[in-house]
């Protein structure tokens, strides 16, 4: 007896997700779970394409404009690798405006002028600012009669992406960009109760230079009162309130939290270098950022520059790797101030003399669009303001995401976005995802989520070999308050378990054995 109806698709949808099905069933699978009720309220965007055929596999209001979250990471990469290649590595130079004379004294600033790299003091085996500071006193430099000033200008953009949410920008994840970046723009705040009850807790700063501007009334009291530790700076400002309890004899307590001036820290940093080298600074040490313009210290003023030291970044696929891999915010909006940096030169170079104060994020978002039309990607069927996928004005449909991912399925040209991408059950923010089931090595994808909006788009192979690049977009979903339906990533990992059990002979590239993206 064959069964039909309704009863069919209940029993797709509750049959094992290992269990091998062909293109018929998966469907039946799929559409099974997008029609449960706790979904009524909520939009979902899918496609689902063969590398190896071009067919559609699965579609699902693929043309629908939905917030992407982290996955528009992938926008980003495509952009980077495409604008600049995955061997590029982004400079950090040191400059001085005046020679140095025989005596050993040099009568002018010293000024560190970051490019975009994202990656500065990421390396904790090496010492950038060090090897900075030992190139100045090789160059016979013992005594600088001037400033230090670190130059971020290179970016002229607000130190956030547009649409990013006013309660992120304390939070790690919600770190600044910055042109000029140090130890991913992160403080790590050590705290700890006081030496008695009553006393103000004690809290500490890592890395070196990054402690802010303090008001700590945060108490010491009794052992078994119970922490209740407020940490809070306002955005826009330095000052971090430190409020509330921590009990006498509890454990110290860490946490990680934006930096408020990073180039400043980079140049608190430099100066430490200094110091150790034997190189003394007379004058001030302090930061410039967009909109502030310094055209006595411009990093394009030639005539008045002199380079003493140059640092370079790791290659441009590795940070993309870094970015993608455990969905790191700066790296990607780095990257993406980095093409509209770009073309403010290209500007600049073909019209010299006319005047263009269009912003470094503005030009990244217009070269993406050019970038997704160049594709095949219309305009509207992707919105991308900022790189790192935090702003709830992106907006892209499953469709274009899916011929993004499309376009870079096959050749060794896109090895760089290819590997890059989390795997399941394996690395990166797909580690504890998909682990233990038949998609584990089978799916590269980037995830992404926020308040509502839940995502993943990558690359699977399904259980005859067949490779298939995916979208899984959810919007406007709030689990159930019994907690009944598990994490919401779950959703989606149903969605793939069951496009990973597709199992078509008829398939053009069938075989058993799981196979990664083609590099």
């Amino acid at each position: 007896m064959r069964l039909r109806g309704p009863l069919a698709v209940l029993l797709l949808a509750l049959a094992p997700a290992a269990a091998a099905a062909d293109l018929a069933a998966t469907r039946a699978r799929i559409d099974a779970i997008l029609a449960e009720p706790r979904f009524a309220a909520a939009g979902w965007g899918i496609e689902v394409r063969s590398l190896d055929s071009g067919r559609t596999v699965y579609e699902h209001q693929p043309d629908r404009l939905l917030v992407p979250a982290s996955t528009a990471k992938l926008y980003t990469a495509a952009l980077a690798l495409a604008t600049f290649g995955a061997d590029y590595r982004i400079p950090t130079v040191l400059f001085a405006t005046a020679p140095p004379a025989r005596d050993g004294e040099l009568h002018g600033d010293l000024v560190l002028v970051g490019y975009g790299d994202p990656a500065l003091g990421a390396d904790a085996a090496a010492s950038w600012a060090d090897t900075l500071a030992i190139a100045l006193r090789k160059a016979g430099v013992t005594r600088v009669h001037g400033d230090l000033i670190a130059d971020a200008t290179r970016f002229a953009a607000p130190r956030y992406g547009s649409g990013w949410e006013a309660g992120d920008l304390q939070s790690w994840f919600g770190a600044p960009a910055s042109a000029l970046s140090v130890d991913e723009n992160l403080v790590t705040v050590q705290v700890r109760p006081g030496a008695g009850v009553g006393d103000r807790a004690l809290l500490r700063f890592e890395p070196p230079g990054s402690a802010p501007e303090l008001v700590n009334r945060l108490v010491t009291v009794a052992r078994g009162d119970g922490s209740d530790v407020g940490l809070f700076r306002a955005p826009g400002e330095r000052t971090l309130h430190a409020f509330g309890t921590i009990a006498a004899g509890s454990a110290e307590r860490s946490y990680r939290l934006a930096l408020a001036d990073p180039a400043a820290v980079a140049a608190a940093q430099l100066r430490a270098a200094l110091t150790r080298q034997g190189v003394s600074v007379d004058g001030r040490v302090r930061s410039v950022y967009w909109p502030e313009v310094r055209a006595e210290h411009g990093a394009d003023d030639a005539g008045r520059l002199r380079t003493i030291a140059q640092l370079r970044s790791p290659p441009l696929g590795d940070l993309v790797r870094r970015g993608l891999k455990v969905s790191q915010n700066l790296y990607m909006q780095n990257l993406f101030l980095l093409v509209g940096a770009a073309e403010a030169d290209a500007a600049r170079a073909a019209n010299p003399d006319v005047a263009d104060h269009t912003g470094t994020e503005q030009r990244a978002a217009t070269a993406m669009r050019r970038y997704l039309s160049g594709i095949g990607i219309a305009p509207q069927q992707a919105l991308v303001e900022d790189g790192a996928g935090l702003s709830r004005r992106n907006l892209t449909t499953a469709s274009a995401l899916t011929a993004l991912l499309v376009h870079w399925g096959d050749g060794e040209s896109g090895a760089p976005f290819r590997l890059a991408l989390p795997q399941a059950g394996i690395d990166g923010s797909l580690a504890g995802r998909l682990r233990d089931t038949p998609a584990q090595g089978r799916v590269h994808a980037k995830t992404g989520a926020m308040s509502g909006v839940y995502a993943l788009a990558g690359y699977l192979t399904s259980a005859a070999g067949e490779r298939l690049a995916f979208t899984l977009l959810l919007n406007q979903y709030r689990p159930p308050e019994d907690g009944g339906a598990g994490r919401p990533s779950g959703e989606l990992d149903r969605v793939v378990l069951a496009l990973t059990a597709l199992d078509e002979r008829s398939a053009p590239a069938a075989a058993h054995e799981a196979r990664p993206p083609a590099r």
